[in-house]
């Protein structure tokens, strides 16, 4: 588990989990995420919602607001990094 802070305009590169799942549930603020094959969905959470990225999704968390936002994080994989594809050449829909 760890404490993610993602502040205002923020914005991660488009990946994906190989190896693990990821539950997140948000504790303060609000951020967005594009995720699916071609990123081609949306969502948006605020404080007190829960979120689980199965492995091998493809998402692009970002935080368009300007209040960071503050959620923890629960992987199945204390290597987790170990297993993160980096997606470059995936954008989502403009």
């Amino acid at each position: 588990m760890h404490l993610l802070r993602m502040p205002p305009a923020a914005r991660a590169q488009a990946h994906l989990h190989e190896a693990h799942e990821t539950a997140i549930y948000v504790l303060s603020g609000a951020a967005a995420m594009w995720y699916g094959a071609d990123l081609q969905e949306h969502m948006v959470v605020h404080a007190g919602d829960f979120l689980y990225i199965p492995a091998g999704m493809p998402h692009l968390p970002y935080n368009p607001y300007q209040e960071e936002a503050v959620a923890l994080l629960s992987r199945t994989d204390p290597n987790e990094l170990e297993s993160v594809l980096l997606l470059s050449d995936l954008e989502p829909p403009s």
